[in-house]
């Protein structure tokens, strides 16, 4: 072969380029021995071009069945599987638009699943039987179908509405492969063109490769957390390989002092100082609320959290901006994200770093889940058994002391049990105090004397953590003096209180809750008169001073009958001259006074649920009637 034909060869030219040579020679006045030699020379050469291109394409299209199979690995949703599947077959076929149809054994059709480049609702919304167009046949005979113009093919059945809708979708040449499992046909993979175009049988064997691709994604997509880490790392190791030697010697070495400083009992931020002198830049770690742990790359973005679930769903760094993050999490919750400001680095350094510190993160939650289960394990004694021996020393052991002032706190939520107690076990941790779960609700004996704003604390904080609302109702343990026979400071008394507080707590939880306050918090005081039936102390003089003291202060400063006048009031049905007459005195005389009351009691004293409080105020002061109009005698109930 002649040198011009190598040397285009070698610059991979066009195939109209080869006839440059002959033209050449042609035009210097060449005899026709030697141009009948160029053609034939040129005759090879076009073959050689044509056998390389196949090669070059055959290899690339192997390329990007790999990168498929990578690509599928890392999804984790049956969604975006299918959404990958069909932008990929379109991709390397280069079509105007792939789709997949999958079967529906319960009408033995198939539907429309996921379109890519569809420009047209009809199409997307179509539903194809067996053997009706060209998707229908595939699927009825398991074969791989391809027609170069579709409404000039017979070898299907044309049904009306599927040809409107190919027609509107403009199509006209369609390949489609069959996915199966086994013998059995679970959907078709199909691409198709606008305008008239063969398919090739290497196209054909390469989309059918595809499908047999995507036939197992789709029946394993629940599975592919599992093989996902598997594959990243063979991935991992692909482009390991391919890396230059010093950035591998770089990693390792980076890896091994990060495992050396963990051996040795380094934290975190021994970690994140490793990374730092390393890779350079300014490294953040954050906690699974996304709270800094060490470090601060300033203020974040909702796009920077956004990047960090990418990475966890990928499994792999990502770069937003100047910002690489890498986040791990454990069963699907998030443990711990890094976020490396810098313009150039490593991302499998960062990624190791990243894994480092979620084993150290999960060997502390492991420590305090054992401290925890020791707290719980006090404090369901406290409440099952107070009666049992040396719980105030065990109290006192975990830094908890039983004669200080304490509140019980219990809060209802509708799941997620192993998150509320991790949540409950690290705030009473925090606070001093103690706490366990049990079914549905956590417990907490927390230092204080505020039950109903420890309640309220309680119940934002965990619906905020659980991203749901939990319902918390408090009460104090009021802790009594020793009784005879029992040894000051034993913790004895305290510990019974506990469990009585306990139990009040919790009726205060479900009154909340009956009452349409899921989400609140609340101690009895809170409640109003539905106080007084979940509460054990029952403080009737402190409910009707709430409720009616404004009235009866003035009844005893002034000497009125307020009082009197509103209990006759509700008495006669809410009639100003009923009242008038059942009290002997003028209407307008009536008037005043209840404007005065208004004024005492506030605005809205007449609504449903304040006028039945009133009322029961009124009745439980009329009960506890003593000396004197004005006072409050001793608890009737």
């Amino acid at each position: 072969m002649s040198t011009p034909f190598l040397e285009l060869l070698a610059r991979e030219a066009s195939a109209v380029e080869f006839e440059g040579p002959i033209v050449e020679a042609r035009a210097q006045g060449a005899d026709p021995a030697t141009i009948e030699e160029l053609e034939q020379a040129k005759v090879e050469a076009l073959k050689v071009r044509a056998l390389l291109r196949r090669r070059a394409r055959r290899e690339a299209e192997l390329s990007a069945l790999y990168d498929t199979a990578g690509d599928l690995a890392a999804l984790r949703d049956l969604d975006a599987v299918l959404e990958a599947i069909v932008h990929r077959a379109r991709q390397l076929l280069a079509t105007d638009i792939a789709y997949m149809t999958l079967h529906d054994p319960e009408q033995g059709d198939t539907y429309m699943r996921v379109t890519d480049g569809s420009i047209s609702a009809k199409f997307r919304a179509l539903r194809l039987a067996m053997g009706a167009g060209l998707g229908g046949l595939v699927a009825q005979t398991a074969t791989p179908y391809a027609t170069a113009d579709y409404f000039a093919d017979a070898r299907f059945r044309h049904k009306g509405h599927i040809d409107e809708a190919v027609k509107e979708e403009g199509l006209v040449a369609i390949l489609g492969v069959p996915l199966r499992l086994g013998q059995r046909v679970i959907g078709v993979l199909m691409a198709a063109n606008r305008s008239a175009r063969p398919f090739h049988q290497e196209e054909v064997s390469l989309l059918a490769s595809l499908a047999a691709h995507a036939a197992v994604a789709i029946d394993n997509a629940r599975l592919l957390q599992e093989t996902r880490n598997a594959l990243e790392e063979l991935s991992q190791a692909h482009r390991t390989a391919r890396a230059h030697g010093e950035a591998v010697e770089r990693a390792a070495l980076a890896h091994d002092r990060m495992t050396s400083l963990v051996l040795r009992g380094g934290g975190i931020e021994d970690v994140a100082a490793v990374v730092t002198e390393v890779l350079g830049g300014s490294l953040a770690v954050l906690d699974d609320l996304g709270r800094p742990i060490t470090g601060d790359v300033g203020e974040l973005d909702a796009g920077v959290f956004e990047a960090a679930q990418a990475s966890r769903a990928l499994g792999r760094t990502v770069r937003r901006g100047d910002l690489l993050i890498a986040s791990v999490d454990v069963g699907g919750e998030p443990l711990c994200t890094l976020i490396l400001r810098s313009d150039d680095a490593d991302e499998r350094i960062l990624e190791r770093a990243a894994l480092v510190c979620a084993l150290l993160l999960l060997f502390r939650r492991s420590v305090a889940e054992a401290e925890g289960r020791v707290r719980g394990e006090l404090l369901e004694d406290l409440i099952s058994r107070p009666d049992s021996p040396g719980l105030a020393d065990r109290a006192r052991r975990l830094g908890v002391d039983l004669r200080a002032p304490h509140v019980v706190v219990v809060a209802r939520h509708g799941g997620q049990r192993e998150r509320a107690a991790f949540w409950a076990s690290s705030h009473a941790t925090v606070r001093h105090g103690l706490a366990a779960g049990r079914g549905e609700e956590v417990v907490l004996l927390l230092p204080g004397v505020d039950a109903g704003g420890l309640a309220q604390r309680v119940a934002a904080e965990l619906s905020a953590s659980l991203h749901s609302p939990a319902t918390a109702g408090a009460s104090p343990a009021r802790l009594p003096a020793p009784s005879a026979g029992e040894a000051p400071g034993d913790g004895t008394a305290g510990a019974r209180d506990v469990a009585e507080a306990y139990q009040e707590a919790r009726r205060c939880a479900e009154a909340l809750i009956a009452l349409g306050r899921a989400g609140d918090g609340a101690s009895p005081a809170e409640l109003g008169f539905v106080g007084l039936l979940v509460g054990d102390g029952r403080d009737v003089r402190g409910f009707v001073g709430r409720v009616l003291g404004a009235v009866l202060d003035y009844d005893a400063r002034r000497g009125t009958a307020l009082a009197d006048t509103l209990s006759a009031y509700f008495g006669t049905g809410g009639s100003p001259s009923r009242t008038a007459e059942a009290m002997h005195i003028h209407v307008n005389t009536v008037t005043q006074r209840l404007d005065r009351i208004g004024r005492l009691l506030g605005d809205g004293w007449l609504e449903p649920e304040r006028a039945l409080e009133t009322q029961l105020a009124l009745r439980l002061h009329k009960l506890g009637h003593t000396s004197s109009p004005q006072t409050v005698g001793p608890d009737p109930i």
